[in-house]
């Protein structure tokens, strides 16, 4: 604590005595903390209440603070670091080979048309990673800056270095017609948000909106495809983005065998839809309780009943029993009837992995900030933004390199459209129906405000030079596409660090 001490001034000697040390302010912004003492900071972060997460396995700020001495700080961060890209990695290969596929076989089993599934689950799909990070940083007002500054980053970076980028690689004609209705979609879509950000909250009516009008969207692409389905193949399921390699198999090799013990995944181009007798039989205890060890951050899981039996106890007993049943009724040769229901257990354990490594991935950011000093909207619009769309930026520009650069540049505008819709709508949606009246949204000053422009600036650009060019696409409109982003980069920056700043009237 600073050591505080009062003086009286009278006609003789000044007498000073110390007063009692006085604890830094709860109210404070933890980002305050690296202003005091190095003696302070530890007491500091327990006690504030803005350093504290509401979910998440592990306390990053205690760490930093508390476990570690200030010298070993650079080591701590460069964990941290390698830790945050190891998220990523799981976020990518449990969203592109365990999510996505029981997505696809869940729609084929509901006997879904491919124009229907790519705009509803295939989109789900490839847009989880940047949804449940949305969903987990709208849950706390103080991280709502997060989600609008992953989303719009995401928007500003794939509609500007990923788009630019096809164009550079394989020059070609654009569909006209879906590149049209897209960017205008998307472009009400960043209009809804910036007055949301200008509003200050969010209702229930607003957030049903937001899903509403992606409803609007999946019937508009319905009922278009279905007027020119005359057109070739490609044009017809523009919409629906192609499942992302993030790495290769001996890379990610370490996540995808942790992952392949707990979700099972239903594949229906295979002629045995991927039924293996023993690992299916061992999904059904591992899936089950790795479900009640995530949800709310494992504190079902640990819950007694009555105060004696866990529930994860339970869990592994029920599970035992009903995998020793299937294993017993099962073949190794045959299919079973009630193959398809993996699917969506499967769908259901690779969803809350994405869950609980998007909140590690939210909390640990918002750590980072507070030691940099940095905006929760900077590290979404770079870090957040960056790790959730290297997946869609992969696939894209390999579709683009084996000669599909069309479909692959639809993508890039059809795709973002339901991450911010869903990713804004349900997000305050679930918030709104825990007892919150509404959802504050807390802009961080600005940047906010330069990043919702620069995305509406690079969609406005597109609308008009794209037609201007008779949707001939090449060099010249990737390159200023890439200028643009690294224009973008410099002003959010320098926005960040104060040296553009709004003068006070």
């Amino acid at each position: 604590m600073g050591v505080v001490f009062s003086c009286l001034d009278g006609p003789g000697p000044v007498i000073c005595s110390r007063l009692p040390d006085i604890p830094p302010n709860p109210l404070m912004q933890c980002r305050e903390v690296c202003s005091l003492n190095l003696s302070d900071r530890c007491a500091f972060i327990r006690t504030n209440l803005d350093c504290h997460s509401d979910g998440g396995y592990l306390d990053y700020l205690e760490g930093i603070f508390c476990c570690f001495s200030y010298p070993l700080l650079p080591l701590v961060i460069t964990l941290y670091v390698l830790w945050l890209l190891y998220l990523f990695l799981i976020l990518g290969v449990t969203a592109a080979k365990f999510f996505c596929p029981n997505l696809s076989a869940i729609s084929t089993t509901l006997g879904l048309s491919h124009n229907v599934a790519g705009v509803t689950f295939l989109a789900f799909g490839n847009g989880a990673p940047d949804i449940f990070s949305a969903l987990v940083a709208f849950s706390d007002s103080r991280t709502a800056g997060l989600a609008f500054g992953a989303l719009f980053g995401a928007g500003v970076l794939v509609t500007t270095v990923v788009a630019g980028g096809i164009a550079i690689l394989q020059p070609f004609l654009a569909a006209s017609r879906p590149f049209l209705r897209d960017i205008v979609f998307y472009m009400v879509a960043v209009f809804l948000t910036f007055l949301t950000l200008y509003v200050g909250h969010v209702t229930l009516s607003w957030a049903l909106g937001y899903l509403g009008f992606y409803l609007f969207y999946v019937l508009t692409v319905v009922l278009c495809t279905c007027f020119y389905r005359w057109q070739r193949r490609k044009a017809l399921v523009y919409s629906t983005p192609g499942t992302p390699e993030l790495l290769s198999d001996s890379e990610d090799l370490p996540v995808e065998l942790m992952l392949l013990l707990t979700v099972p995944v239903v594949d229906p181009d295979k002629e045995d839809r991927n039924w293996t007798r023993p690992l299916n039989c061992l999904h059904l205890l591992t899936s089950p309780l790795l479900c009640v060890l995530t949800l709310q951050s494992g504190a079902y899981g640990i819950y007694e009943i009555g105060g004696v039996f866990p529930v994860w106890a339970l869990v592994v007993i029920a599970g035992t029993a009903l995998a020793a049943v299937t294993f017993s009724v099962t073949s190794n040769s045959e299919i079973p009837r009630f193959h398809w229901l993996f699917a969506f257990l499967g769908f259901l354990t690779s969803a809350l992995w994405i869950n609980a490594a998007a909140t590690e991935v939210v909390n640990l950011l918002r750590s980072l900030g507070v030691v940099f000093r940095l905006s929760n909207t900077v590290l979404g619009l770079t870090l957040l933004a960056w790790g959730n769309s290297i997946g869609d930026a992969f696939s894209d520009l390999t579709l683009a390199r084996q000669g599909y650069p069309r479909m692959a540049f639809s993508a890039c505008f059809g795709g973002i459209i339901f991450n911010i819709l869903v990713g804004v709508g349900l997000g305050c949606l679930l918030q709104i129906s825990r007892g919150h009246p509404e959802v504050k949204v807390e802009s961080d000053g600005l940047l906010v405000w330069v990043l919702a422009g620069a995305l509406g600036l690079s969609l406005v650009f597109s609308l008009i030079s794209v037609p201007v060019q008779c949707f001939q696409l090449g060099k010249a409109y990737g390159s200023c596409l890439l200028l643009f982003y690294l224009g973008f980069l410099v002003v959010a920056l320098l926005t960040e660090f104060g040296v553009i700043h709004l003068k006070s009237v």
